[in-house]
């Protein structure tokens, strides 16, 4: 049996920022079993509810040098879903409000701390994986510093790596200087082919150039990384890794994700009846946020941070042209204020057609996926997304920009072969995204039919954790063998 550890900064349930918390709580739920011991480990944050501290059991502790000073590693364990669960203890470091601080120097600080941990914590949980499995930029230096314990003795030679970028725009950057005096690695790992970048050291960087082989989260992002506009600086270096870059799209726990028993939700439904219970939810959501309630009316809804990146410059262009036409708009999300405040203004100047929702709720969320006819993602870049998988679960078609996973994952309708299972535009340009979501207005109003015909396929598409797993193991058979 090979021996995998995952090594993450969040993991659902115990702490979640984003969607990478999805990621190491779903995946390794998934692996073949007997193929397979797949293990987490996590720093143990103080700010995680009391409910999970308390399912946690103490296993050991030790003292380890770092940033000149032996540090107190404390080592709990509790098993969750038939997945093993190591927490690193020190609350120096951990002891925050948030996984993340607003000061750049002590995130670093605290993330160099957790790859060197991970690595020392081995000997005393007795597990020497076979790989270990890192993600994003607060992992990145456990590839390098397994570089470094390999001239320090046998146990960690042999030990493979892979690092997964969930987003290439968070780096982990800071002075070299400073770095170094942190991590007290030596001279040889701050030069331009390994860990600096633009005179600054650069910890994801360490991570792709160290590790064995570098994923991301779609085949498309894995391609649009080598480019200059999307590559974040580090185009070069994801170009000279190529031969080892491999794209896998993220899944979705569709357990959890079901429109048939989620509770959430009004009237469940599935791919047999939602054309009848389907619309129970979409007249008790008109109710709840006070739109006109009419079954027959389009309903989009956006699921999203309200930012650049999410495609709201677009929305905000054409918000006004978008609300002469017969849909209402459903809006649920925070971020950046000029978003908040367009989204309500459009809320009062078209009282009972459109709907902001300044804020975040999961039950509200369930409810926009599974009582709208069409949800708008018009994404400048999206290395995968979550939210339009969510959409195609609960049946309702995505509109998405034709970029990363938005671009693997939704098949764009023609009408001539009645194939596809949403619709997309290619270039980021608002009236491209205005005419896009007119077409899908006049296929639901005139091609009834032909939108319910999608709404299955939408329905049947599988983008399970299983078939993500099945590639990681592909990709760890490349590695470590059968």
């Amino acid at each position: 049996m090979k021996r995998i550890l995952f090594a993450a900064s969040e993991c659902v349930p115990f702490i979640k920022t984003g969607g990478l918390a999805d990621v190491v709580g779903s995946l390794p739920k998934d692996f073949d079993k007997e193929k397979y011991d797949v293990r987490v480990v996590l720093p143990k944050y103080s700010c995680m509810k009391e409910k999970w501290k308390n399912m946690m059991e103490y296993v050991n502790h030790f003292h380890m040098y770092f940033s000149g000073y032996d540090r107190y590693v404390g080592i709990m364990h509790c098993e969750y879903e038939g997945i093993q669960f190591y927490f690193i203890d020190n609350e120096y470091y951990f002891n925050g409000f948030a996984p993340y601080d607003g000061d750049p120097k002590w995130n670093i600080e605290k993330f160099a701390f957790f790859s060197k941990a991970v690595l020392s914590i081995l000997p005393v949980i007795d597990f020497r994986p076979d790989l270990i499995h890192c993600h994003d930029w607060q992992t990145g230096l456990i590839p390098v510093y397994l570089d470094h314990f390999r001239f320090m003795g046998e146990y960690y030679r042999g030990i493979a790596t892979v690092m997964t970028i969930h987003n290439l725009k968070f780096q982990g950057v800071y002075d070299t200087k400073t770095v170094q005096g942190i991590t007290g690695l030596p001279d040889y790992y701050f030069v331009p082919d390994k860990m600096e970048a633009y005179n600054c050291a650069n910890l994801l960087k360490g991570g792709i150039v160290y590790a064995d082989k570098v994923t991301t989260v779609s085949c498309t992002y894995a391609e649009e990384i080598k480019t200059p506009f999307y590559g974040e600086n580090l185009d070069g270096l994801m170009n000279a890794r190529s031969n080892d870059l491999w794209g896998i799209v993220n899944g979705l726990d569709y357990t959890d994700y079901n429109p048939e028993i989620d509770t959430r939700i009004v009237k469940n439904f599935n791919i047999g009846n939602f054309r009848k219970n389907k619309v129970a939810n979409k007249l008790a959501l008109q109710e709840q946020l006070g739109l006109v309630q009419d079954q027959h009316t389009m309903m989009i809804g956006m699921v999203s941070r309200l930012t650049d990146q999410k495609g709201f410059d677009l929305v905000e262009y054409v918000m006004d042209e978008l609300c002469q036409d017969a849909v209402q708009i459903v809006v649920l999300g925070t971020g950046e204020a000029k978003y908040e405040n367009m989204f309500r203004h459009f809320a009062w100047k078209y009282a009972g057609k459109v709907s902001a929702n300044i804020f975040y709720s999961d039950e509200l969320s369930r409810r926009i996926y599974a009582s709208s006819d069409a949800f708008l993602m018009p994404s400048l870049f999206e290395p995968c997304g979550l939210s339009q998988l969510m959409s195609l679960r609960y049946g309702t078609l995505p509109i998405v920009r034709e970029t990363g996973g938005l671009k693997d994952t939704v098949e764009p309708y023609n009408e001539f072969e009645k194939t596809g299972t949403g619709f997309s535009f290619k270039n980021y340009n608002a009236h491209e995204m205005l005419n896009t979501v007119r077409y899908a207005e006049r296929v639901y109003y005139d091609h009834k039919k032909d939108w319910n015909k999608m709404v299955e396929r939408a329905m049947a598409a599988d983008f399970s954790w299983k078939t993500s797993a099945n590639k990681y193991q592909e990709l760890y058979t490349s590695l470590i063998g059968e």
